[in-house]
């Protein structure tokens, strides 16, 4: 039988709601009960790394659950669960896709619902989850989104929904494979990309939404700030209000900035050629990110930074994803 790890985090799936209807977090983690059931899926270790709700995550709190897990993956395991928050799940997923490069399956899973509530969903998650994370089809994908019967990339899944249970999708590529009540098929294979394992996150990276009209004083704001890095979602296929252009002319003298699209699919290209538009940002440095929401981005720029990458090995590893 293999040996799997099961990292709780905290998150809805390890809460319950209160005679309030507030949902919070439990002392005792409900899906402890859930273990038995488990019993002939693999030989289960449980580790409790944190209780928390996924807002208060934090990227330190990656960093040192990237380290948790690799320590703990010299006891000889064959594959790893994690459960988590859903609102910061996939950047989560992300960190540790481009820190760890664990060659067994790293699982992340969650849960829309609490422990208690009307068709908890969080059981049927972890259960699911486990199944993909003791088969061998899993093996070299990556770490993997496991939800509601999908199995997700870390590269492209995520949350599109405030409530709903099937609430994570991959937007640009589509799932990875499913989990039914007997098999789990594994379809495609990302393309993965090396990984780097930092001990300190020491850069700091923000993340701008453009919008019709944007005035320069928040972009200016950045670099006055101490900001070593920017990602901006920008309008369409690339392109930025002109008014704005001259701050970021400013800005690349500071930092590197990244652009991803505001539009939750498709890539960004240097297409038009008026001011604000892809070809003038090309010109000013700015790199282009195909295949990364902002939050994600923001993450591989910190590690890219972090590591001392230089500019044209930040747009070398940010052209495809």
């Amino acid at each position: 039988m293999k040996k799997l790890l099961l990292i709780h985090t905290g998150g809805t799936i390890a809460m319950a709601q209160n005679h309030s209807g507030h949902v919070l977090p439990n002392d005792i983690n409900p899906l402890d009960a859930s273990l038995p059931r488990a019993t002939d899926i693999a030989d289960i270790t449980t580790r409790h790394f944190a209780n928390l709700p996924s807002p208060h995550m934090t990227p330190d709190i990656m960093l040192r659950l990237a380290h948790f897990i690799k320590d703990e993956l010299q006891a000889g395991y064959d594959g790893v669960v994690i459960t988590h928050g859903t609102d910061t799940l996939e950047e989560t997923a992300y960190f540790l896709q481009v820190t760890l490069g664990a060659p067994i399956p790293i699982v992340l899973t969650g849960a829309m619902r609490s422990s208690n509530e009307v068709g908890s969903d969080g059981e049927f998650n972890l259960i699911t989850a486990l199944r993909v994370a003791v088969s061998d089809a899993a093996k070299g994908k990556g770490v993997l989104v496991v939800f509601n019967g999908e199995i997700h990339s870390a590269f492209n899944v995520t949350k599109t929904h405030t409530s709903s249970v099937d609430t994570f999708k991959s937007v640009h590529f589509g799932n990875l494979g499913m989990v039914t009540k007997d098999h789990v098929y594994l379809f495609n294979t990302p393309l993965l990309k090396p990984t780097h394992m930092v001990t300190t996150l020491s850069k700091r990276v923000s993340v701008l939404k453009v919008y019709a009209g944007m005035e320069p004083d928040l972009l200016l704001a950045v670099g006055e700030l101490g900001y070593d890095g920017l990602v901006l979602e920008v309008l369409g296929q690339g392109n930025v209000p002109p008014g704005i252009v001259d701050a970021i002319r400013t800005l690349t003298e500071k930092m590197p900035i990244v652009i991803v699209s505001r539009c939750f699919n498709g890539i960004v290209q240097d297409v038009y050629g008026y001011a604000g538009g892809g070809q003038q940002l090309k010109e000013l440095g700015l790199i282009f990110s195909n295949g990364l929401n902002s939050q994600k981005a923001r993450l591989k720029l910190m590690i890219e930074l972090e590591i001392g990458a230089t500019h044209h090995a930040l747009e070398e590893s940010f052209r495809v994803e």
